[in-house]
């Protein structure tokens, strides 16, 4: 079922939006949206494929491993586990059968006290949203302080710091948990704008939400939509 959608995303060239032209998703990207839609949902069978298909098409055993790693802080400990497990076993299968994937480029690992890495991950955020990141906290980070430390401490410094992954690609991986769980319309908001200002089109999302649709459902995928109409009518 993946090989036969990602053959059918292949064969289209680009997409128009709006009047504006818009690039094909990269192969990369589709196999980590799969990768992160599977993990998500908890289909372990689908995930495989999906793992084996992703390694076939050139991404590194870095590139997965740190996908999985940071799919735990939107689809919980639980999900990011079973992935990384399930990727441990794909892997043994492979060398089992002499196949010898690339490992790639090595994380790095962000060091300094909790103040240098708020600073890093405030910064990171800055990047992610457009927006200075030095005001008055606002909203559930004022009302729980401790939450505003954990996401630009450990998630946009610790974990989006560690290279390996672009932050288009984290924004995909990201977006697509988001998109595949209910009830997250709110965080799916915010990341769509993130994704889309480090370089995610509406048309590249489109073409995200139909991959989502052939793998995951439709509903999810239209859900996903309505967000993002949302989200062009508040720009």
């Amino acid at each position: 079922m993946i090989r036969t959608v990602l053959t059918l995303l292949i064969t289209i060239t680009s997409l128009t939006m709006n009047g504006q032209q818009s690039h094909e998703l990269k192969s990369n990207e589709k196999h980590i949206i799969l990768i992160a839609a599977f993990t998500a949902t908890g289909d372990l069978a689908q995930l495989k494929r999906a793992l084996n298909e992703g390694l076939d098409a050139g991404l590194t055993v870095n590139q997965i491993r740190e996908e999985l790693l940071q799919l735990y802080a939107y689809c919980g400990f639980p999900r990011s586990l079973n992935g990384i497990t399930t990727f441990m076993s794909v892997l043994e299968e492979r060398k089992s059968m002499g196949i010898q994937d690339t490992e790639g480029q090595t994380p790095t690992a962000v060091t300094g006290d909790n103040k240098s890495k708020y600073e890093a991950g405030r910064k990171t955020l800055e990047t992610l949203t457009g927006r200075p990141q030095n005001g008055p906290l606002t909203g559930a980070n004022a009302f729980a302080p401790g939450i505003d430390a954990f996401l630009k401490e450990h998630l946009f410094a610790d974990i989006f710091g560690r290279g390996v992954l672009t932050y288009q690609e984290r924004e995909l991986a990201t977006i697509t948990v988001l998109a595949s769980l209910a009830g997250l319309e709110a965080q799916l908001q915010a990341h769509l704008g993130m994704g889309m200002n480090v370089g995610l089109t509406e048309g590249l999302l489109e073409q995200a939400f139909a991959l989502l649709e052939s793998s995951i459902g439709k509903q999810q995928a239209d859900a996903a939509r309505i967000v993002l109409t949302k989200l062009k009518v508040i720009k």
